[in-house]
């Protein structure tokens, strides 16, 4: 990467707001054979069930599965992976999951109700799903933190039945991967992965039951094949690439920032990390040690990749103004590096985390400090929220009529339904009404 691979922008510019959108600019890849496949694959195991899910993964993942059970594993195996890992990679993997499991104890939702005058009660039941699917990336990769910012919330929310299907190319399995799903909770064990995941778990199969929702990161064929079967399950979103903006006031160690931009531009080359500052002189200096760090990275080529196409170090007049295009980006991740964060705290309107003070690293948010890790990407953090308990417990509303209420209600009911011509409702509600 040289001096000027990072794109370095003005908001006092004319072009300012057209060149932002065009940083911004990302759109899922549209590919006509992809989804092509994943149809055909999503139909077969519709049909063929454990049949066309062996036959999928066989090709795919290059294994030899002969028959389902090969493909389920036994609580049996979690335990052993455990015992396996070293104490270290053990100990660090229960702190996340106990911080984890507290911070979303205090998500759970209770069912509540209340009586009217008349004795009427009105209230809201809420219960946990039954059973959830959570997909977890498989094979060389390991993501344990992944396996807990999935399966805790849904056990916290009380969920009966947490599923995990991780591929397992060439039959390789991350024991780290299989500790995690032990401690986090994890109910039942698939090595599968792909589209033919996701259809075994939307539509059940012989060995594997369907699920009333899938969670958890894949490739584009996963995510593909989760936006094909939403809505005969839910799912939890369509993830684009990783995010992080930072806000600095310029006092910041101007290494500790340029290391957290790489921490997301070393995620993919699609990733994306943005600079939000009023000092221009500060700007220089992160970019310098951005070129310094980034030659000590392992995946160096992936995060230039990353800077030199979707990075920006912007500047701005004002912490005012750089809230204020922090709010339209809507990041994934949003730093808050100054000296009184709070105080900025009621302006953030739109952010999936929020991470205040300059001790705060984004990476502690991906691991351990509690909150999820699964957030809205591509500007959706304007409507959508962190991945929680709320995910996996369902709200049911309660109408309990006294007769005083049934009259009452009855009088209004048939008034407005006899307004939208619908006699058999009218008469539904006069049935209770007192003559």
């Amino acid at each position: 990467m040289n001096s000027k691979s990072i794109r370095r922008l003005r908001a006092a510019d004319k072009t300012f707001d057209k060149q932002l959108e065009q940083l911004l600019a990302w759109e899922a890849v549209a590919n006509k054979e992809v989804e092509d496949t994943v149809a055909e694959i999503l139909q077969q195991v519709r049909s063929r069930g454990d049949a066309a899910v062996i036959e999928y993964t066989n090709r795919f993942d290059r294994r030899e599965i002969a028959q389902a059970e090969e493909f389920a594993l036994g609580p049996e195996v979690l335990v052993e992976a455990l015992g396996r890992i070293g104490a270290e990679e053990r100990d660090a993997l229960e702190v996340a999951a106990q911080r984890v499991r507290e911070y979303h104890e205090h998500q759970r939702q209770e069912s509540w109700r209340y009586t009217e005058a008349d004795g009427t009660v009105l209230g809201q039941q809420i219960t946990p799903m039954e059973r959830v699917g959570i997909y977890v990336p498989g094979g060389k990769a390991s993501y344990p933190s992944s396996v807990l910012m999935n399966a805790i919330p849904a056990k916290v929310a009380g969920v009966d039945s947490v599923m995990m299907v991780v591929p397992a190319p060439e039959g390789e399995l991350n024991d780290l991967v299989l500790a995690a799903a032990a401690i986090a909770g994890v109910d039942r064990l698939y090595t599968i992965g792909g589209a033919q995941a996701v259809a075994a778990l939307a539509y059940g199969t012989e060995t594997i039951p369907a699920v009333d929702k899938i969670v958890g990161p894949g490739n584009i064929f996963v995510a593909t094949a989760k936006r094909a079967v939403f809505g005969h399950v839910a799912i939890d979103m369509i993830a684009g690439p990783s995010e992080i903006l930072v806000i600095c006031d310029g006092v910041t160690e101007p290494d500790w920032i340029a290391m957290d931009l790489l921490s997301q531009a070393e995620h993919d080359e699609q990733a994306q990390s943005i600079l939000l500052c009023p000092d221009e002189e500060f700007i220089d200096a992160v970019e310098v040690s951005l070129q310094r760090l980034l030659a000590e990275l392992p995946r160096a080529h992936i995060a230039a990749k990353s800077l030199a196409d979707r990075a920006a170090l912007i500047q701005v007049d004002s912490l005012e103004q750089a809230l204020e295009i922090s709010n339209r980006i809507a990041p994934e991740h949003l730093e808050v590096s100054v000296a009184e964060p709070e105080l900025l705290l009621p302006k953030i309107r739109n952010a999936g985390a929020i991470f205040l003070g300059r001790y705060t690293a984004e990476a502690l948010g991906d691991y351990c400090a509690g909150p999820n890790h699964v957030l809205p990407t591509s500007g959706t953090a304007r409507f959508s929220s962190p991945l929680g308990v709320y995910d996996f417990q369902k709200r049911s509303s309660i109408i309990y009529c006294s007769p005083e209420g049934a009259d009452k209600l009855g009088r209004v009911a048939m008034t407005l339904a006899r307004g939208e011509g619908l006699e058999a409702h009218a008469r539904s509600a006069a049935f209770r009404v007192k003559r």
